[in-house]
């Protein structure tokens, strides 16, 4: 793996890793104070929640359509460096959802391939996974298998199990090699990045913390839904020259009811076109 060095002089070290391994872990993003920042301000926005169970489950999806700091975090410039040195520079965010579990907590992610149910008609696509809290083996950090990416999309089975955080808890269909797994341990402030057919997954939180993350999904503009439907993105960077998407403005305030409206909008038409 690639360790965690300057973004300046790592793009073209990133773009050889990624390619042969199909993952980069860990990358520094923001500072441990800048996460813990980052952190207060969901925490507090979630407390402010408590008794609206739709709208905390739309923060918890589009947290960067609902806070600014959110909006902030996806055009931060290492992140941008990073997505671009695999995609090149132009880039929207698809989505930016969160990833949570509490601590003590016996929820998972299984095996299984992002791109498979997004819909998307290429893999111009890479999933910025940003800790905000630490994520280590034992508060469930995400293992990769190193050159699984070069594997077309493989059969997945729908679990729907209960501890499962994946929303049919989709798992591969085929046998994945665990000894082949390589943990992908992050401190609050790091990402990893890796490739939309990289075979991953994630064990519980037997810490005493929580553990979370936001998985920041960038894709080139040329991308487009198969279904030709235009969901809410964020450019973030370069330019649009194909107006596959809807693109979204920054917030217009903190937790805004316009916000959560376009939100609600937006996980419908979702809802849709995920296969």
């Amino acid at each position: 793996m690639l360790k965690s060095v300057p973004q300046k002089i790592a793009s073209k070290q990133i773009a050889h890793a990624y390619a042969e391994e199909g993952f980069i872990a860990p990358i520094d993003i923001i500072s441990k104070e800048e996460a813990l920042r980052l952190r207060e301000d969901l925490e507090n926005a979630e407390q402010e929640l408590a008794n609206k169970p739709e709208k905390l489950a739309l923060l918890k999806a589009y947290p960067d359509r609902l806070l600014p700091s959110f909006d902030q975090l996806i055009r931060n410039k290492n992140l941008i460096s990073a997505a671009a040195a695999v995609l090149g520079p132009d880039l929207m965010v698809w989505s930016a959802g969160l990833f949570i579990k509490e601590q003590s907590s016996s929820k998972i992610v299984s095996w299984h391939q992002d791109l498979t149910y997004w819909g998307l008609d290429d893999v111009s696509e890479t999933t910025c996974w940003v800790a905000l809290s630490n994520a280590h083996e034992n508060s469930g950090c995400m293992k990769f298998v190193p050159g699984s990416h070069k594997n077309k999309i493989v059969p997945h089975n729908d679990t729907y199990s209960d501890d499962n955080l994946l929303s049919r808890g989709q798992e591969i269909a085929v046998n994945v090699n665990e000894d082949e797994a390589v943990l992908a341990a992050l401190d609050a402030g790091q990402a990893s990045m890796h490739h939309g057919l990289l075979f991953h997954s994630s064990g519980p939180n037997i810490s005493n913390d929580r553990r979370i993350g936001s998985a920041i999904r960038y894709i080139k503009p040329s991308m487009k839904q198969h279904s030709g439907d235009k969901p809410l993105v964020a450019l973030v960077n370069g330019k649009d020259h194909f107006s596959n998407f809807k693109i979204a403005s920054a917030p217009k305030g903190r937790l805004s009811e316009d916000d959560f409206e376009l939100c609600r909008k937006d996980k419908a038409l979702r809802q849709k076109i995920l296969l």
